[in-house]
């Protein structure tokens, strides 16, 4: 992750007190003497001044109350807070002091827009008429004319951020697969996800019934003494009703989705897994012809959110976990029994401070899914899962996987796939690289999580996937999207 401590500091800090404020009923009255409180001023400290700085300060009250930005709300999860985005460097191309201003001027005559004119000691481009063509860059001997790539847009796999006349980025709804790469790259802190940090505290207020689910990637996420079982005594703490470790949904996606790829292999017909939402919105977006080709199995975080709520159909249920997407499943993909209301991991670690209450270590005792179903933030935990549930069945087929980690695997995947050329019979899509664990808002770096969520995995009991299933009420259940 490239995002810079202080942004992240801000964030957190932002996210705590509008979770205080309302646990406290508070919001309403004194969301506004938040920006006063985190920037008292007279000096400001990041930005040109302390007014700039309190306007970003409310603009992510607004996102932390599930709001956009400003006035403008265009529904995606993702938003850019213009305040913030002010500050970055307009201009892509930048003749730089190399220029030695020569008397050929191949940077101006390269230039088929009239964008650039030579200067009293160097050429200089007009940000206005540059339309970033390169050719400029191309022609010049002295390599002087440098590319200054925005992180938002170098980092967005699907070309979905661009500028405005104002020169801040907009990102467009209709590409955007809410992958949260935007988000942690940019030094600015200029983009960030709405919340449901309000919403998911005045449930708890409410006395319904609230459940955590925290994916399974969050094994490792916080050290190798934080467990399942600290998790359910921290957010049972909070106030929670109860806590499921969505590994349990892994075993639950991973058995039916295995029939789904044994029917379709029978068939002929050849299958796109559909527990990363990124990847589902990349195929529907961006390759729509091949969205009859995805899994209509549905997540490990709609399997639990179905299983509790069969059981209690009031039930108010919440994911938590390092994915951004995971929003817009909820929010987009409208899955009919599907979690109510998503956090990151730092947004329940808002609630959390606010709260009181801290992870601690703990035996790990809360052992409610297989070592498939907690593998299935890896990249190729999905197929390993299904494999094995299809060898447990006794389900003889040779079912070849193409496990594409990362989006570029995805997308190079789904090209062959498109072009009838693709030699494996499934693809299993994972948009974070190594998979849920290297999602956007991981706590931790993957290969540190990894070694502490193997340690955590190792002391799990090695059943099946089909025996851990065995201890729950399935028959109530549907396990397709509808």
């Amino acid at each position: 992750m490239y995002a810079d401590e202080n942004v992240i500091r801000i964030k957190h800090d932002v996210l705590k007190e509008v979770a205080k404020l309302a646990f406290a009923g508070e919001l309403e009255a004194k969301r506004d003497y938040i920006a006063l409180e985190l920037i008292p001023g007279p000096t400001p400290r990041f930005r040109c001044c302390i007014y700039k700085e309190r306007e970003i300060i409310r603009q992510r009250v607004r996102l932390a109350e599930g709001k956009a930005p400003g006035p403008v709300d265009d529904g995606n999860v993702i938003q850019v807070l213009s305040s913030a985005c002010e500050d970055c460097p307009i201009s892509s191309y930048t003749v730089t002091e190399n220029c030695q201003n020569c008397l050929g001027k191949a940077c101006i005559n390269a230039c088929k827009f009239n964008a650039i004119e030579a200067g009293r000691h160097r050429s200089h481009i007009d940000p206005s008429k540059c339309k970033e063509c390169g050719k400029c860059a191309q022609a010049c001997p002295y390599n002087a004319i440098a590319h200054l790539k925005r992180p938002c847009k170098h980092s967005c796999p699907v070309d979905a951020i661009t500028y405005n006349e104002l020169g801040l980025s907009v990102i467009d709804k209709d590409k955007c697969i809410r992958c949260g790469n935007c988000i942690h790259r940019c030094p600015f802190g200029a983009i960030s996800s709405k919340t449901f940090i309000v919403n998911v505290i005045e449930a708890l207020k409410s006395g319904k019934k609230v459940y955590a689910m925290a994916a399974p990637a969050s094994e490792g996420q916080f050290g190798k003494d934080i467990t399942t079982a600290s998790w359910k005594k921290a957010m049972i703490e909070v106030g929670f009703t109860d806590f499921y470790d969505v590994g349990l949904g892994g075993d639950m996606t991973a058995a039916y989705e295995a029939e789904e790829w044994a029917e379709a292999y029978q068939e002929g017909k050849k299958k796109v897994t559909s527990c990363c939402p990124a990847f589902v919105n990349l195929v529907r977006l961006h390759y729509p012809e091949l969205a009859e080709c995805i899994s209509t199995t549905v997540s490990p975080m709609c399997a639990v959110s179905r299983l509790i709520k069969a059981k209690e159909p009031d039930a108010v249920t919440v994911f938590i976990g390092p994915c951004i997407a995971k929003k817009s499943e909820v929010v987009d993909q409208k899955i009919e029994g599907n979690a109510d209301y998503v956090l990151t991991y730092s947004e329940i670690r808002a609630i959390m401070k606010a709260k009181g209450v801290s992870l601690q270590p703990c035996e790990n005792t809360d052992q409610t899914a297989s070592t498939y179903g907690k593998r299935f933030a890896n990249s190729g935990g999905v197929t390993a899962a299904v494999l094995q549930s299809l060898k447990e069945t006794n389900t003889d087929i040779d079912a070849n996987v193409y496990k594409a980690n990362g989006v570029k695997e995805c997308r190079k995947a789904l090209l062959l796939l498109k072009a009838a050329r693709l030699p494996e019979d499934f693809i299993e899509g994972m948009v974070c690289e190594g998979g849920c664990v290297g999602g956007p808002s991981a706590y931790n770096d993957a290969l540190s999580s990894k070694k502490d969520r193997d340690a955590l995995i190792a002391q799990a009991d090695n059943r099946g996937i089909h025996d851990n299933l065995s201890h729950y009420d399935m028959n109530n259940i549907s396990m397709h999207r509808d």
